[in-house]
């Protein structure tokens, strides 16, 4: 493992990498936003075999917080995203977004596509990215609240409430409290005890989906060509359909999971990585390259 501190993004960003130096790279963003990339070891880690794994905090989470808070934007990500790739000389860039991350890398490649940022990505494995539009985020919202007033997690929290963890071991409660709070993004809410505990900076979270605005990523994406592979849990609150909607717009490879919701690293992690490997096992090529691999739907 490595790790320091960006020297070329407008605040300095943490970073940390793992895996044999001179193996591919791939740069993996994490999800939020406002959270770090900490949830998402160990088990992301089963790719440092084959890989060389780069992850940062995205500004305002994490190790990467501002001294002095300011507005971040998705465009402040995009941008800070550009410098770190630059920073790392990642090119041909492979990135894997989940969640968050992978509308990140979404934006990115939009942006690149655009001319605004560089280099474009030569390959993108998206892990139940974020809502593509604004209605299939209120369709998440929705059914993320419904989990979460469900009789099985309010039963789940009755208990602890009774089991007077509260003052007879503090840090256990507070473990137990984090696990109800992301229980309802589970298939089965007791999968929810395998996630590594993380927080989300609230006001940096607020300000980038509000910048968003009524987004809709449909147009945009239409103009991104590289070869990429969308997996998404069936059980998801985020809709399957918006998944599909990326996947179709991409021209790209879409597995669905079963039995999953939007942890497949915990949920299904055999089935994840094994796609995952198969499709990163494949020569990352430029984007602007004539035989660039495509995949259809």
């Amino acid at each position: 493992m490595r790790e320091g501190f960006t020297q070329t993004t407008d605040v300095p960003l943490y970073w940390c990498s793992y895996g044999p130096g001179g193996a591919p790279r791939l740069l993996v963003l994490h999800g939020g936003p406002g959270a770090d990339h900490g949830y998402l070891l160990p088990q992301m880690l089963e790719l440092a075999n084959d890989f060389e794994l780069i992850f940062y905090d995205q500004r305002g989470g994490g190790k990467s917080k501002e001294s002095v808070p300011t507005v971040i934007t998705w465009e402040t990500q995009v941008n800070d995203l550009a410098r770190v790739i630059a920073e790392f000389s990642l090119e041909p860039l492979t990135i894997v977004g989940y969640s968050w991350g992978g509308l990140l890398a979404l934006l990115y490649a939009i942006e690149a596509a655009r001319g605004s940022v560089s280099p474009a990505p030569a390959r993108l494995a998206l892990i139940d990215p974020a809502p593509a539009t604004r209605a299939f985020r209120a369709e998440f919202e929705a059914e993320f609240a419904r989990r979460q007033q469900g009789p099985v997690i309010q039963g789940m929290r009755a208990a602890l409430a009774a089991s007077g963890l509260k003052e007879s071991n503090p840090e256990a409660y507070r473990q137990r409290a984090f696990e109800l709070s992301v229980a309802g993004y589970f298939a089965d809410p007791r999968r929810a005890t395998d996630l590594t505990p993380f927080r989300v900076t609230g006001r940096v979270q607020q300000s980038i989906w509000e910048s968003l605005g009524d987004f809709d990523l449909a147009a945009g994406l239409a103009t991104v060509h590289c070869p990429s592979m969308v997996i998404h849990g069936r059980q998801d609150p985020i809709p399957f359909a918006s998944s599909e909607s990326i996947a179709k717009s991409l021209n790209s490879e879409l597995v669905p999971l079963d039995d999953c919701g939007h942890v497949p690293y915990v949920e299904q992690s055999e089935k994840l990585f094994a796609a995952l490997r198969g499709f990163l096992g494949r020569p990352a090529q430029s984007p602007h390259s004539s035989s660039a691999l495509r995949i259809g739907l």
